[in-house]
């Protein structure tokens, strides 16, 4: 897959983008309605970087940016 990280495997997931009209309930109205349903997508923010791998070689991957702020990877320098 193109845009999918190597370490946790999430990749992009379909989904609606959905259009509403009217006023809340707690505003005073009677309610939202569903007026359309679009297809979208839902892509992760990977980023190709350079990456230690077993603490020896380096090699470049695709990694989502959770994966590098939990730690997951160490980048090489």
């Amino acid at each position: 897959m193109a845009r999918m990280c190597e370490i946790c495997k999430k990749k992009t997931v379909a989904g609606n983008q959905i259009e509403t009209r009217g006023l809340a309930k707690w505003k005073g109205g009677v309610g939202k309605k569903i007026t359309g349903k679009t297809k979208r997508k839902f892509k992760p923010n990977v980023q190709k970087i350079r990456a230690l791998v077993n603490g020896k070689t380096v090699r470049r991957m695709k990694v989502c940016t959770r994966c590098i702020s939990a730690g997951k990877v160490m980048k090489a320098v």
